[in-house]
């Protein structure tokens, strides 16, 4: 039965809420309610962040990890180090691994990974900036932090053939991690171990 509102306002504000993942109609609902039984400065401070992160948070030009400059912080950080690279799929995998306070390299950021199914190439995902970072010639190495599904092995695979002529090093993440899991998923300890236990790529 067809959900029925005393307001046009808040079928509206539901709908809205209700885009959002992991959010159905009745918990849209119960945010919107609670919102409403807020002060109306909180409520605004609320919406003016949203509309601050939507308009204002970038890119980072080097590793595509968000960012409130067009560095990202990690980049710019001269205490790490910046001969190691870990290539993430998406900004929340940068989050875990930085979480395991076991990486002192840069990031790079793909933006997905190569996925025929769905639609996703090679050229819809930041590999072509990957390969010109490692052009330059300061990387020594390159840790492939992919999900260990199909997907993320075929985009390991990839970049593995684009990166042959660079000489870098290449490292995938320690099979800790269960096949098929999704690295975001993964308890801190047990993501450390895989970066700190990295074996060589291919092997």
């Amino acid at each position: 039965m067809e959900q029925v509102y005393p307001s046009a306002l808040l079928e509206k504000a539901v709908s809205e809420f209700s885009k959002l993942p992991g959010i159905g109609r009745k918990t849209a609902l119960r945010l919107v309610l609670h919102l409403l039984r807020q002060p109306a400065d909180e409520v605004d401070a609320f919406a003016n962040a949203m509309t601050t992160v939507r308009h204002e948070v970038k890119s980072c030009k080097v590793c595509h990890n968000i960012s409130d400059t067009d560095v990202c912080p990690i980049c710019q950080d001269t205490r790490r180090d910046a001969s190691t690279i870990c290539v993430v799929e998406n900004i929340q995998d940068v989050l875990a691994v930085e979480n395991t306070q076991q990486f002192n390299g840069l990031y790079h950021v793909l933006g997905g990974v190569i996925s025929p199914m769905d639609g996703v190439g090679p050229g819809d995902i930041e590999i072509d900036s990957l390969v010109g970072r490692v052009e330059q010639g300061s990387v020594g190495e390159v840790i492939l932090a992919l999900s260990s599904t199909m997907e993320g092995d075929t985009t390991n695979f990839y970049i593995s053939r684009r990166l042959a002529h660079t000489g870098v090093r290449l490292s995938v993440i320690a099979r800790g991690i269960s096949v098929g899991d999704e690295l975001v998923y993964t308890d801190e300890v047990t993501l450390g171990r895989s970066i700190v236990n990295r074996t060589p790529f291919g092997k």
